[in-house]
This record gives structure tokens, C-alpha cells and sequence, in this order.
């Protein structure tokens, strides 16, 4: 897989693309094709976390800080799982269904700080990613469509350009951030991003003489400087080689947007999952079907043939559901949980 400034490949996408791109009220097809056959859109899973053996401690914390700072200094095991849109639904008494927003489903609750809703059984639920599906996903994903195209060992892969660290800029200061989904606070990982972070900051209004200097990203020079995929409101960093590569569950280590932060001094991968942020769009040559994904997006939407997304639909390792050409997959489109 190769960077390509052939962005001319991606022009029939902007043909069949809804002019105003993703705005409040719009339909799927501000970042999905119309024309297709048949569609299914595929839910990103969400995390739920509980203690063990135990409960939680009231909130809110205000009130209840002193059993908060007494639950924190007994380090208390936490389960931590992935979850389904559907389990979730049952947990919270709402209906599951192919148009359900994940606000709708977990119902309308109030939530002080950053505590997640949480249910009779006392998971708490964290939000599922927007833009992201979980790499094994799209290896998932991958594995089937590649059965429906002519062209498995040709094909294109565009990433939006605003993920942070992905191309170089001018600036006054190093933006390189880790991609991919954020921790939590058993995550070493997170700890080095703030860390990071803390340590980015560049006083402009003290060196005013100073002149902004080209900060590399992960991705080379040539490719942060050369042309872009230019959907509605979406600018694209385009790939094309051979999409078996993301039919490998191991993908991340051999995409060349991957964090080369997690490789070791010999360039050897560390013991780190690798991070490499999903494709935003991917499509075989012949055209045959598209993987979409929003930046915005907490799903994933394939567009095809019937037999292609009856092959997606019937995935157990995906919890997806065929949706209509059309579907209105904005914040208000949930007319069922009301």
C-alpha cells in the first residue's frame, strides 16, 4: 500500500456524494455513494467497565468525593469488555434496529463529569468511537468484501487528513500525537500522550520573532505536501496497492500511516498494539463496493452489491444491519427510541 497523488482515481465518489457534505439533518450519502445495490451499516462496538464484587460509588462525585478518593486508593479490580449495540439496548429497555442512534439507546440520562451512563447491573458504557472501527473489524470486513470485486490486489484506501500527526505542516512545534482510540488511565499509553502533550506547549507571544518552520508528521513529506482526495467538506490522504493487506488482522503494522513511535530503536514492532487509524473510505478498482467511515460516524457503512452486503450482513464477528438507500443516519434520525 503507497501513497498516490493520482487523486483523479476518487473522482466518481464525488459524483455520487451529496454536494453539502455532513451537515445537520443530512443523510448517509454526505460521505456514502448512492447508486449501489444494497447497503448495511456495521456498529462500532462500545466498552463497559464495573467493579468487581462491588458497586460503584454514588454520584455525583462532588457529594461524594471522599468515597470516591477511598474507591480510587483501593485500586479495586475493574471488568473492562467490548459491547454490542444490542446488548446495550436490552440493558436500558430501548429498541435496537438499523436507524438507532447510540444517545437513543442508552436513553436520555443525566451524566455529571465524565461518568458514562450506566445500567440496572452496574456496567458503566463508554461512547463507541467516531471515525474509528476497531482494526480486527476491518480485517473483518475486508475478508468478505474481497470475495465480491475482481480486483482484491487493487484497490484504494483514503484517510481524512485531519487526524492529528498524520502529515507534516508549518508550525512553531512538534504535532506529532499518537493516533488511534484514546485510553484510559490503566493505559500506559495514555499516560505518555499526555505526557507528550505536556511537554508540546511553544510560548509564540515571547519569540514573536520566530518563524514557523515544517513540522513532519508520520506520513513522508512528499505525501504530506502532495495532492488531496477533495470530498464535500472531507479532504483525503489517498493509498492504493493490494487491499489483502487489510484483510490481515495485523494490518496496522504494515500500513504506512501506522505510529512509527511503536516500533523499537531496530525498527522492530514493540509489544504495543499497533496504532494505525481506520480507512475513512476503501474501494477495490472495478468499483465494486465501498467501505465508508466518517470522522463523525459512530458506524460504518459498506455499499454494494445484494450478494456482497447479504455476505457482510451474515458476518457473526460484525454486528451490522442492511439499511436503505437514503437512511438518514443523522443525530435526530432515530425516530424509533423516542
Amino acid at each position: 500500500m503507497d501513497w498516490t497523488g493520482d487523486v483523479a482515481a476518487g473522482d466518481w465518489l464525488r459524483q455520487r456524494i451529496d454536494g453539502d457534505g455532513p451537515t445537520w439533518g443530512t443523510t448517509m450519502h454526505a460521505w456514502v455513494p448512492r447508486g449501489f445495490e444494497a447497503y448495511a451499516r456495521i456498529f462500532h462496538p462500545a466498552d463497559r467497565d464495573r467493579p468487581v464484587g462491588r458497586p460503584w460509588p454514588p454520584l455525583p462525585y462532588a457529594r461524594h468525593h471522599r468515597a470516591w478518593d477511598a474507591f480510587q486508593a483501593e485500586s479495586p479490580q475493574i471488568d473492562v469488555e467490548r459491547v454490542g449495540w444490542a446488548e446495550v439496548a436490552e440493558a436500558f429497555g430501548t429498541t435496537m434496529h438499523p436507524g438507532a442512534q447510540w444517545h437513543r439507546i442508552v436513553g436520555p440520562q443525566e451524566v455529571e463529569g465524565e461518568d458514562g451512563p450506566r445500567d440496572a447491573a452496574g456496567w458503566r458504557y463508554a461512547d463507541p468511537p467516531t471515525g474509528q472501527l476497531p482494526s480486527d473489524l476491518v480485517a473483518a470486513v475486508t475478508q468478505t468484501l474481497l470475495a465480491h470485486t475482481t480486483s482484491p490486489a487493487d484497490g484504494f484506501v483514503a484517510l481524512w487528513e485531519g487526524w492529528g500527526g498524520l502529515v507534516g505542516h508549518l508550525g512553531y512545534g512538534p504535532s506529532r500525537v499518537l493516533l488511534g482510540a484514546p485510553g484510559d488511565a490503566a493505559d500506559p499509553t495514555t499516560d505518555r500522550h499526555a505526557s507528550f502533550l505536556a511537554t508540546s506547549v511553544r510560548d509564540r507571544f515571547n519569540d514573536v520573532f520566530r518563524k514557523p518552520s515544517w513540522q513532519p508528521g508520520i506520513l513522508d513529506d512528499e505525501a504530506s505536501r502532495g495532492a488531496r482526495l477533495s470530498l464535500p467538506k472531507r479532504d483525503h490522504v489517498l493509498f492504493r496497492g493490494d487491499l489483502t493487506e487489510l484483510a490481515d488482522p495485523e494490518w496496522p503494522w504494515q500500513a504506512p500511516w501506522r505510529d512509527a513511535a511503536q516500533e523499537g530503536p531496530d525498527g522492530a514492532a514493540s509489544a504495543l498494539s499497533p496504532s494505525a487509524v481506520s480507512p475513512s473510505l476503501v474501494w477495490p478498482a472495478d468499483h465494486a463496493w465501498v467501505m465508508a467511515t466518517d470522522v463523525d460516524a459512530d458506524s460504518t457503512v459498506v455499499a454494494g452489491s445484494a450478494a456482497a452486503i447479504r455476505a457482510v450482513c451474515a458476518d457473526p464477528r460484525l454486528e451490522v444491519r442492511e439499511i436503505d438507500e437514503g437512511a438518514d443516519l443523522s443525530w435526530s434520525g432515530d425516530g424509533v427510541n423516542r
